[in-house]
């Protein structure tokens, strides 16, 4: 199933804050993007429709494996992006920014180019 661009900003973002908080909740991922509560109440209903979180009674929030997959994926992308624009001269705020941009619609094809590229050099 495709995901689409904010499915995979929640799923990178709940991934991240995993690493950073004992616990994950609707409010952290809030704030962490900005976003209304109530915006996210939605995207995390439609993550829990699609196998891809659990939320417990307490409203933590923890990634399935297929989740996870996706999220540790976007993730991925968006450090080798940020990376490679950072070597290219770009302001690391500006190059992760626009990673972020572009993590979402590049294919798989151009992003494994650019990693074997990175390799290579």
């Amino acid at each position: 199933m495709k995901n689409n661009e904010s499915s995979e900003m929640y799923l990178e973002t709940i991934l991240i804050l995993s690493h950073q908080l004992p616990v994950v909740r609707s409010v952290d991922v809030a704030n962490e993007l900005g976003f209304k509560k109530s915006s996210v109440s939605i995207g995390m209903k439609h993550l829990r429709e699609k196998g891809q979180i659990t939320v417990t009674d307490a409203g933590y929030i923890y990634l399935t494996d297929s989740g996870k997959k996706i999220a540790e994926m976007i993730y991925s992308r968006h450090q080798l992006l940020t990376d490679c624009l950072v070597k290219l001269g770009v302001d690391e705020a500006v190059a992760a920014e626009d990673a972020c941009r572009i993590e979402h619609v590049i294919s798989e094809e151009s992003i494994n180019a650019i990693r074997n590229h990175i390799k290579n050099i």
